[in-house]
Formats: C-alpha cells, sequence, structure tokens
C-alpha cells in the first residue's frame, strides 16, 4: 500500500461525504479517483452515464440484469 499526501480540504470534504454515502474515507476518495479517471479517458461522457455504467457492470456481475424488449414500431 503506498501513502499519498491530500490536502485538508479534500479529505475534509471526503469526510463528509463518506459518512453521507455510507463509504470509508478511503473508499470515497478512491471513488472520486475512479469516477474522475473514468471522466479523463471518456470527456464526451457524463458524470450520471458513467455512474450508470458501474452499476450495470455490477448488475450484470450479480446475474441481476433484465431483458430489454425492442418496440417493433
Amino acid at each position: 500500500m503506498a501513502t499519498v499526501k491530500l490536502s485538508k480540504d479534500i479529505i475534509s470534504e471526503a469526510k463528509i461525504i463518506s459518512k453521507a454515502l455510507n463509504r470509508s474515507l478511503a473508499g470515497q476518495i478512491e471513488h472520486w479517483a475512479k469516477i474522475g479517471r473514468l471522466a479523463e479517458e471518456n470527456p464526451d461522457l457524463t458524470y450520471e452515464f458513467i455512474k450508470n455504467i458501474l452499476i450495470a457492470q455490477q448488475e450484470a456481475l450479480a446475474d441481476k440484469l433484465e431483458k430489454y424488449e425492442f418496440d417493433e414500431n
């Protein structure tokens, strides 16, 4: 495990958000890093779209997908 120094402001904000979203402090910072990395790699995608992709990936892993029926009209 690497040690990373972060600003007091980032840590303070992450503590608040992590409690609100029931994540650990490290989990919240990792979440932000993951979202940030994906946003940089895909600048045309919105945060909401990236979040939905991550949710869909987890639903697929949990075998919780629903079949989509296309309307033929």
